[in-house]
């Protein structure tokens, strides 16, 4: 299995998505997401997503990567059409945002 690849000269489109959710949720919407971001793996243009959640069940956090701002304009538009965005948002209260890495630092 290959690791995602977060590189500052890769020009890819990052959608970081915090939710914030009620701790008795916060499973239930790791799970939908899961389903999401498998739903949208072979669609064009998708190239990874990560999922994470905080320790103390008020946060998710999903992390997805794409070629291209249209790519991530697509793939949203049919995870919406599918249902998939309204059953995510009805979990939890999300901030969305799309950014470029800027810079990333490794262990030596």
């Amino acid at each position: 299995m290959e690791m995602i690849s977060i590189q500052t000269d890769r020009n890819i489109v990052t959608q970081i998505n915090v939710f914030t959710v009620e701790p008795a949720r916060q499973q239930a919407l790791v799970d939908s997401l899961i389903e999401t971001v498998k739903a949208a793996q072979n669609m064009e243009g998708w190239i990874s997503a990560s999922i994470h959640r905080s320790h103390d069940g008020t946060k998710v956090t999903n992390y997805i990567q794409f070629e291209s701002t249209e790519a991530a304009r697509r793939v949203t538009t049919k995870l919406l059409e599918l249902g998939y965005i309204k059953r995510n948002t009805a979990l939890g209260r999300v901030a969305p945002g799309e950014y470029e890495v800027a810079f990333t630092l490794m262990a030596d």
